[in-house]
């Protein structure tokens, strides 16, 4: 029995997509603002931002939250509705939920990604702006290793 040539749609549909960082970050960007939009109770919008990467790449993802979107996420999981001032400190909380959801994004596109070396966001809730930003390191292994223990103990 001779097989027929695979058609161009046919070879399409069966090779995987080469994913670039920017899936990553599209993919990453949905899912934050959905779970931030969750977790606070009010409607979160997150874009993409260029980001600056450190010299030296990390072993697990570092977020860098600014002490507004701390402020707000401390306010708003305690209750509050208006956030003001700003907290000298990023609550463990917000940096788990920040955590789990990088991890479920990563394993998602894991097989064909390369982690770009940081990546950062504007943030709007309400009438406030804050900033985030994450540094991710080289390797997709350490990547895929840091998301299953992040999975695995979350």
């Amino acid at each position: 029995m001779q097989l027929l040539e695979l058609t161009p749609a046919e070879i399409d549909f069966l090779t995987p997509p080469a994913a670039a960082a920017g899936c990553l970050q599209a993919r990453l960007t949905r899912k934050l603002a959905a779970t931030l939009t969750a977790r606070l109770r009010l409607p979160v919008q997150a874009v993409a931002q260029p980001a600056d990467a450190l010299a030296d790449a990390p072993a697990i993802p570092g977020w860098q939250p600014d002490a507004t979107l701390a402020t707000l996420w401390l306010t708003r999981r305690l209750g509050g509705q208006h956030a003001m001032g700003a907290i000298p400190f990023v609550p463990p909380s917000l940096i788990h939920t920040l955590d789990a959801t990088l991890a479920e994004c990563w394993l998602d596109v894991a097989a064909t990604a390369t982690p770009p070396p940081a990546m950062a966001w504007h943030i709007t809730a309400d009438f406030t702006r804050a900033t985030l930003a994450v540094q991710l390191p080289h390797h997709p292994l350490d990547m895929t290793r840091w998301a299953r223990e992040v999975i695995r103990h979350g």
